[in-house]
């Protein structure tokens, strides 16, 4: 069994944390590959070095018998895992040394259940609708995103989005920008915008718009069948466009085509928690401020 490790360079991981990772991969027998910038903090805190044919940089590449993904981080961290994954049809999983941790399958204080679990083979596993994106000249073709993309000005002055779903008109969204998101990305940046939660299984896309100046534009929930065109225009000089992630530069004019991506993420969720539960949790639902 082949454990595919991510962690990013600027997560801050504690020695015991990596520590007792590194001896959980040994006591299970587990096989792993390890991207570079975690193998580097793995060498420092352990002191032991990591054998070169594990390390993996760009991308994990062909990973023989890779049994999941295993992201240590926040959400950020397992977005980045996600992009650097070449083998989709693998689960990934992620530990939360992050802050709010809504995608993650296990804390710190859960690490040992969520190995007990995976040598056990009883991940339960949830796919997960991506965006595809086309019409960005940086990327040189397709890209895909988990969570959402954000259309924002780049500038003082705001831009303006045109946004149609299946060639019809929808708004134009004048402010500081437009969010196109997933079910899974509706308790991200979509939701700090004002856009409704989303149940991760509804086959939907939200347009959430950034500070609108026409103040009755409103969020919209569209079928995640229909394919929405973003053609953004700025007065002067460029727009911002992130992908979860990772941003780019776009100009006037530049039209965007976002639909539902072929290829879905098995995302590893956690046992007898449900999204609700999560919810109640992380927001903090069950607290009463009156007390």
């Amino acid at each position: 069994m082949k454990i595919v490790l991510f962690s990013r360079p600027q997560i801050a991981e504690a020695a015991a944390d990596v520590q007792r990772l590194m001896r959980l991969i040994g006591h299970y027998g587990f096989d792993y590959a390890i991207n570079q910038e975690f193998a580097q903090v793995v060498e420092q805190i352990t002191g032991q070095s990591v054998d070169p044919a594990k390390i993996y940089t760009t991308t994990t590449g062909e990973q023989p018998d890779a049994t999941l993904m295993l992201c240590c981080g926040g959400d950020g961290t397992l977005l980045e895992g996600i992009h650097r994954l070449s083998d989709r049809s693998i689960p990934v999983a992620a530990i939360n040394f992050g802050h709010l941790g809504f995608l993650s399958s296990a804390t710190r204080d859960g690490v040992e259940s969520l190995f007990e679990d995976i040598a056990n083979h009883r991940l339960n596993i949830q796919p997960r609708t991506m965006l595809e994106i086309s019409g960005i000249e940086e990327a040189e073709g397709l890209m895909t995103a988990l969570n959402e993309i954000a259309v924002q000005r780049a500038e003082a002055t705001m831009v303006k989005v045109e946004a149609k779903v299946n060639s019809q008109l929808v708004a134009q969204y004048n402010g500081d920008g437009v969010i196109v998101s997933t079910p899974t990305g509706s308790t991200a940046y979509s939701l700090s915008a004002g856009g409704p939660i989303v149940a991760p299984d509804c086959g939907c896309f939200l347009l959430t718009p950034l500070a609108p100046h026409n103040f009755g534009v409103r969020p919209v929930v569209v079928p995640d069948s229909a394919e929405i065109e973003l053609t953004i225009h700025t007065r002067y000089g460029e727009a911002k466009l992130s992908v979860d992630n990772r941003s780019f530069r776009i100009g006037d004019g530049t039209r965007i085509r976002v639909r539902r991506a072929k290829e879905q993420i098995l995302l590893v969720v956690a046992h007898n928690i449900s999204f609700y539960e999560t919810l109640h949790c992380k927001m903090m639902w069950d607290v009463d401020i009156r007390n």
